[in-house]
């Protein structure tokens, strides 16, 4: 063999080990057609591992040394008022949370909203996590894996792999299931002082005949539009941790429970719940009832008892309270004024009542501005307004959505080959430079 073809082999030799370096490092790198997004930028580190796998796979991991939000996501088409259910594996290593938040870790998240999966923190091997969310008013949604969250920064490192999305079918009926849970005892340490507070079995019965009566009151004031069912649950695991808001004050956030009532949660498609408590007066700032807000996307209200003796607000008294259901209605009706308004509805606001020339009254409360706000009756001028019976079919997405799914495969592509990968950095390529010259 001549000098000069030993030199031209050497040169093939080194030209196809430089490309292939070259590959390793773009591998290590390549995030596919995910986005990656920071709190804190320069703070995590992004990076494809090959000695982390799941079903023979490069995982994608996050590392964050010091605490950060850190997440890649991709943008995804959907159709409007869907569910879909994502689903992913996770291995983490050393995550904490800054605050100690039980909301926070590596988990599945809607970019831009509360909707996440469960967050998994310390270390732990390969699991599958999921997150089911309605679409709502929505054609594209970022859907991201997240080291971190919007309750809490994160620190450690997760990997992610098996990205898998499916779109269920909605819903059409208007029964709603209302979990319910009675916590006998608050037990807690808010600025130095000891707090234990204990429901009396007068509280728990007047709780439970309220809570029946809520049943009827969603029926009747909605005129029929849907139907209420509360499955009751006591719990005597104290609630040792209150979570604090510079308008409300103390509050039960469901992170803090989701412990105790997750179980019940799983094994059944509840549309609300309804977390109630005895907590003194000073604690809180003007409120008996909370709403607004959601575990995992579905409703989640606070219902809070007064540590005041005779105190008749959950209690029927024909002179004193004709409507002691008032405060669980409120703060239910906090919720579907939510989805409208995530629906992009125009909606009256539920605590508009004086706007509208309604007061309340002796005895009865709010109790006619609720029945003409839940059937659509409130005078505005020369029209009616209130919320839009469209409401009562807009429950929240389910795991009973995805009994009959449909699996999207072609979300979250990924090469399967070393050729299919070369095709997609080339693409990658074209995209990027038809993004330069359109920017240009």
């Amino acid at each position: 063999m001549s000098k000069k073809r030993i030199i031209e082999i050497i040169e093939i030799i080194f030209l196809v080990v430089f490309v292939v370096v070259l590959f390793k490092i773009y591998k290590g790198k390549d995030f596919n057609n995910f986005t990656l997004s920071e709190k804190n930028m320069g703070t995590s580190v992004f990076t494809r591992d090959n000695e982390q796998k799941y079903n023979n796979k490069a995982s994608y991991n996050i590392e964050s040394p010091d605490y950060n939000d850190a997440m890649f996501y991709e943008s995804i088409q959907v159709k409007k008022d869907t569910p879909y259910k994502v689903t992913c594996m996770v291995k983490t290593a050393d995550v904490e949370s800054k605050n100690k938040s039980d909301g926070s870790g590596a988990q599945i998240s809607v970019e831009g909203t509360t909707d996440r999966s469960m967050a998994i923190s310390g270390t732990t091997d390969w699991q599958q996590i999921e997150m089911i969310f309605n679409s709502k008013n929505k054609e594209t949604v970022n859907v991201g894996f997240r080291l971190g969250g919007y309750v809490d920064d994160c620190k450690g490192k997760a990997w992610f792999s098996d990205f898998k999305i499916e779109e269920g079918k909605k819903e059409e009926n208007t029964e709603w299931k209302f979990a319910c849970f009675i916590f006998n005892t608050l037990s807690t340490t808010v600025n130095g002082e000891n707090l234990n507070y204990t429901l009396s079995n007068t509280d728990i019965s007047d709780i439970q005949s309220t809570i029946k009566r809520f049943e009827n009151a969603a029926k009747t004031l909605s005129g029929d539009k849907m139907t209420a069912s509360c499955d009751i649950y006591k719990k005597d695991t104290p609630i040792n941790t209150l979570t604090y808001d510079e308008e409300y004050g103390y509050y039960v956030a469901p992170e803090t429970i989701e412990n105790q009532i997750k179980d019940e949660i799983a094994s059944h498609d509840y549309d609300h719940i309804f977390i109630i408590f005895k907590l003194d007066d000073k604690e809180v700032k003007d409120w008996v009832g909370l709403g607004s807000m959601d575990y995992y996307g579905v409703g989640y209200s606070n219902i809070r008892l007064s540590n005041k003796a005779r105190n008749y607000l959950y209690k029927y008294d024909s002179r004193i309270n004709r409507f002691p259901e008032e405060v669980f209605l409120h703060e239910f009706l906090h919720s579907l004024e939510r989805t409208l308004k995530e629906y992009d509805y125009e909606i009256p606001a539920l605590h508009d009542n004086e706007k509208y020339g309604y007061k309340n009254e002796l005895a009865e409360g709010l109790k006619a501005w609720y029945t003409d706000y839940m059937t659509s009756n409130i005078k505005a001028g020369d029209k009616l307004i209130g919320l839009d019976p469209i409401v009562y079919k807009l429950k929240p997405a389910k795991e009973s959505n995805f009994i009959e799914s449909q699996n999207l495969g072609n979300v979250f592509y990924e090469p399967q080959n070393i050729f299919q990968e070369i095709a997609q950095i080339f693409e990658k390529a074209k995209r990027n430079i038809g993004n330069m010259f359109k920017h240009n």
